[in-house]
């Protein structure tokens, strides 16, 4: 019995001796986020930094996100409010780099290889007169946007078919494949549609053992074609960091954490010139162009001998091996040429050959800048009386080709309820005045895709920003930013008595105006 009662008091005593040292043992670190530092000890300027942003704050740019990495280490990092860290983003057509990436771990499984006939893989989806053109393009043909076809017959595709690989296969090839680039996201679907035939896996859940989880890249989705296909081309989303990692991998030819995720060989075939987008262009030209240094492998030459997966909008992932450098960006920016220049002109010229002395009040500045990045938030506005006479109102909508059949809107404590009915379904949001109120809706956001069959299938609810202003006694201003995407919708209703004008504009438009929409007071609520 006394070995018994010694015994439990010594095991009280050791589980009192693990409790105290796990409260006091440091905050345990997240093992797979990035290591930080400051700019000066990698040999970065923090004031080329903050003039960086400063150059930002005048431009037509409107950035969400940035990371900039050096010697593997992140240097700076920034959100514009109410973009967060934790947040995806649509990385639109950057989604190409992780294709390939998908293609080249099929290749290292000696699964495919880039010579192999395209139409090796979809006997059952062939055209009944297969052309010379069509049977000799390859998987290399697809990964170096030289497929052949012309126009790029994407937009067309994705919004008319359900199967897009019969309808790619059925178009006509007018150049010889290998020959002539041309821009094509439809191609790039196509591996996509390859890397799952072989493999019996779309490629996001290809990738999640094989890059995604070595990296530490947890939640990625990919939207999904009518047929289960992840699309390939376009539709992955990631956070920043994620981003960021990905680059570092390329950096480092494949290799992380001391293991060989991607084959350097695959890293460098990806990553070096195989075709000229514009062979016939003036040299003046190509050399004031990072469109125009060369096409890889679902990659991007750039000037300064750098490399970038690249997404409508301001999408980037710039590779700099001369400087062993990383450039994350997420964004909406109508100049994506101009806005790599902003990365030329002021960033690259901070990135010295060796550390630099500390400068604490230059840090210290940069420091305050980066956590206090916010995007315009429209201010709270003029008093209402038109808003106790609307609220609570629903208004019927005219013949317009949003399908919007009504809105309803609502105030109460400095929020807006706002209701759309949209083809029959009622979506609901929030918005807050002179703040920002996070939420989410099914309501299907602006998107330069937003017409394809399946659009946005595969992923959850999209989160949004909502916020109202009264522009005058007679003109609601409400704004929804799709934070998970680089796009706005701003909806803009004029009350005229029992009548209201709706004005819906997408940021994606930059400018273009569509038409306003008229709506009463439906019948039983007249005032």
């Amino acid at each position: 019995m006394k070995r018994t009662r010694y015994f439990s008091l010594s095991a009280f005593l050791m589980l009192l001796f693990v409790f105290t040292a796990c409260k006091n043992a440091p905050e345990i670190q997240d093992v797979t986020a990035l290591p930080r530092s400051v700019p000066e000890a990698e040999g970065v300027s923090s004031a080329g930094i903050l003039t960086f942003l400063d150059s930002l704050a005048v431009s037509r740019h409107e950035l969400h996100s940035f990371m900039l990495l050096r010697h593997g280490k992140v240097i700076a990092e920034g959100w514009w409010d109410p973009y967060k860290p934790e947040l995806k983003h649509t990385l639109y057509s950057t989604s190409k780099s992780f294709t390939s990436t998908a293609v080249g771990l099929a290749v290292s499984d000696s699964l495919l290889t880039v010579n192999d006939k395209v139409i090796s893989f979809f006997p059952d989806d062939l055209p009944a007169m297969v052309s010379p053109f069509l049977a000799d393009m390859t998987v290399k043909d697809l990964l170096m946007m030289s497929a052949g076809q012309d126009p790029d017959p994407t937009h067309s595709v994705v919004a008319a078919d359900s199967n897009w690989v019969k309808a790619f296969l059925a178009l006509p090839v007018v150049n010889d494949p290998g020959t002539k680039f041309l821009y094509n996201s439809l191609a790039t679907y196509m591996l996509s549609a390859i890397v799952q035939k072989v493999t019996g896996e779309k490629i996001v859940d290809y990738l999640t053992p094989r890059l995604f989880d070595p990296l530490g890249i947890q939640g990625a989705d990919w939207e999904v074609d009518p047929r289960g296909i992840n699309t390939g081309g376009w539709g992955l989303r990631l956070k920043t960091e994620d981003m960021a990692k990905f680059g570092q991998l390329y950096l480092q030819k494949g290799a992380w954490n001391g293991r060989q995720i991607i084959p350097a060989a695959w890293v460098e075939e990806a990553t070096t010139f195989k075709i000229d987008q514009a062979p016939d262009a003036p040299q003046s030209r190509k050399d004031s162009s990072d469109w125009m240094q060369g096409y890889c492998y679902q990659f991007w030459r750039c000037r300064h001998n750098a490399f970038r997966g690249d997404g409508a909008y301001g999408q980037y992932i710039i590779v700099m091996p001369d400087q062993d450098a990383v450039l994350a960006i997420q964004a909406e920016t109508p100049d994506m040429q101009d806005e790599i220049n902003l990365v030329w002109k002021y960033l690259l010229p901070a990135i010295k050959d060796e550390p630099l002395p500390a400068n604490k009040e230059i840090s210290d500045k940069l420091t305050e800048r980066l956590s206090s990045l916010a995007l315009p938030l429209p201010a709270k506005g003029v008093e209402s009386p038109v808003a106790s006479e609307i609220s609570g109102k629903t208004f019927a909508m005219g013949p317009n080709d949003r399908q919007l059949e009504s809105l309803y809107v609502h105030f109460m404590e400095d929020m807006c309820h706002l209701s759309l009915t949209i083809n029959g379904v009622s979506h609901t949001l929030t918005l807050g005045a002179g703040k920002w109120i996070i939420g989410e809706t099914d309501k299907p956001g602006p998107n330069l895709l937003m017409t394809a069959r399946a659009h946005f299938a595969g992923l959850p609810p999209a989160k949004v920003a909502g916020c109202y202003t009264w522009i005058d006694e007679h003109t609601l201003r409400m704004v929804l930013r799709y934070i998970e995407s680089p796009h706005t919708e701003t909806i803009t209703c004029r009350f005229d008595g029992k009548k209201v004008s709706v004005d819906i504009q997408y940021s994606l438009s930059f400018g273009v105006k569509q038409p306003e929409i008229a709506g009463e007071i439906k019948e039983e609520q007249q005032l």
